[in-house]
């Protein structure tokens, strides 16, 4: 009996090891992948600091700079919006969604920040805005 055991224990190791061997060949190197946190802070940092080289090189001003921190979601929506397109190699319906809040969150945090354009005619952008998003809706579901 004990050499039963003994050839099983052997078999079971030879077993164990050519699994090892085999899943280390086909298992290719894996990447340290970034957490989404430090994505989204690396893009916005480097866009508070383009924002801020743009307005000392052309001397346009920054009336507003907490406006800033509006970007942070429409980022976060712009991100949700690539990942849901690499994963389904098309604009969803929640795509379209976090497309359509980025650009409308982008718009209103330029407004803020720049004071170029009055209300009067942001008000109408948003309905295009809007529009545009129904209208994909209408053409891709």
């Amino acid at each position: 009996m004990n050499e039963e055991i003994d050839s099983l224990k052997e078999a079971e190791k030879e077993i164990f090891e050519n699994d090892i061997a085999t899943d280390t060949k086909q298992r290719p190197l894996q990447r340290h992948h970034h957490s989404d946190g430090n994505l989204v802070a690396g893009v916005v940092l480097v866009a508070v600091g383009g924002i801020f080289l743009l307005t000392n090189l052309t001397g346009l001003t920054i009336n507003n700079w907490w406006a800033l921190f509006i970007l942070i979601p429409a980022f976060s929506n712009f991100k949700r919006v690539w990942r849901g397109y690499q994963a389904n190699g098309r604009l969803t319906h929640s795509t379209r969604g976090s497309l359509t809040g980025g650009f409308i969150l982008t718009l209103v945090a330029s407004v803020f920040l720049f004071d170029v354009m009055t209300w009067d005619i942001v008000w109408p952008i948003f309905l295009i805005i809007l529009g545009i998003n129904a209208l994909l809706g209408s053409w891709f579901d």
